[in-house]
């Protein structure tokens, strides 16, 4: 997903201006872009890393999709926003990662000034979808677990609404670029599309601030806070039991730090450099810098449902007995029948 930021030589006028001049200001900017600073070898190297980034993504989402459609007892309504991210990161997976690889191996964006904008909509839209659903999952977990609230599987309203939620969020955030409010264009060397964070007018610098703010910082202060609460409580039980209980709080605490880790090492970089490209010294953040942090963003499509997914205690136990029907083996194991707060 996903957002994605860069450094491009555009035009600094207000996007108030009409669709025309800002289309044919995008068209000439691909255009520009043909011949990249990357080179032939760098854009191989960033089409290789895509393409690897597919793969896993797309196998890795597919795996855990497959898996909830084979055992209905795991549809659970909290895991029904672990596969609101698998969906999400697959729809990345489709709409996204393809056409920047193809770019990348030809050097240049392939499917014009609409396409771009389209891509940089949809690839942020997919993306804070599934920032958005991690921070909720997380309030989930601390509330069923801390809060003492009683999670009921057969009450699906509650998690319809969180992803209906999480959708809507994304939304509001992702379409003000097609009414004025910054824009969507080429970014990094020309072969991705995003926000044009390097805009210096005072409509892009508040939407970038925004976005910043409420779709990356508020979700990540969530988690932490959510995920904390439920490592110093099984901690506190450790004490108390010193046997599984402290099996319990290592596993606990592995899972937070993987999480939380996975977060900040896939997005906090993009973050960091958009404002760069807004708020720094022009020409701070170059278009082959810009690379580096957008790769690490769309790793966030495998990384997740490894997280998330495979390494779940309910989704593995699916998993093998996909494996072991795909073997022919006559007598598999079955997945647990009773769901938990965490994986």
């Amino acid at each position: 997903m996903v957002v994605e930021s860069g450094n491009l030589n555009f035009s600094t006028e207000d996007s108030s201006g009409t669709n025309l001049s800002a289309n044919d200001s995008v068209r000439d900017t691909l255009m520009s872009r043909e011949q990249s600073e990357l080179g032939r070898t760098g854009h191989t190297v960033v089409a290789v890393f895509l393409g690897v980034i597919f793969l896993l993504g797309f196998l890795s989402n597919l795996f855990v999709l497959l898996v909830f459609a084979r055992f209905q007892v795991l549809r659970t309504p909290i895991n029904l926003i672990l596969l609101n991210i698998c969906v999400s990161d697959m729809l990345v997976c489709i709409f996204g990662t393809p056409f920047s690889f193809a770019a990348s191996l030809y050097g240049r964006w392939l499917i014009g000034a609409h396409g771009c904008k389209w891509y940089g909509f949809a690839n942020s839209l997919f993306g804070i979808v599934s920032l958005v659903s991690l921070a909720i999952l997380s309030y989930e977990r601390y509330s069923t677990i801390l809060c003492y609230t009683k999670a009921d599987p057969s009450d699906y309203k509650k998690a319809w609404l969180a992803i209906a939620g999480a959708w809507l969020y994304s939304l509001v955030w992702t379409v003000p670029p097609f009414f004025g409010w910054s824009s969507y264009g080429p970014e990094g060397p020309g072969t991705t599309c995003s926000v044009q964070w390097h805009q210096r007018s005072s409509r892009n610098i508040s939407y970038v601030t925004c976005l910043f703010i409420f779709c990356l910082l508020l979700p990540l202060l969530l988690m932490m806070f959510c995920y904390g609460k439920i490592l110093f409580a099984v901690r506190g039980v450790a004490k108390i039991n010193q046997s599984s209980a402290q099996r319990r709080e290592t596993h606990v605490l592995v899972m937070v730090v993987s999480m939380v880790s996975c977060y900040l090492l896939c997005w906090m970089p993009y973050g960091v450099v958009a404002l760069l490209a807004t708020f720094g010294q022009v020409g701070l953040v170059s278009p082959t810098t810009s690379i580096v942090p957008s790769i690490l963003a769309k790793s966030s499509t495998f990384l997740n449902p490894v997280i998330y997914g495979l390494l779940n205690n309910q989704v593995l136990p699916g998993l093998r007995e996909l494996w072991v029907r795909a073997s022919r083996q006559p007598h598999p194991p079955h997945p647990a029948q009773q769901p938990s707060g965490w994986p």
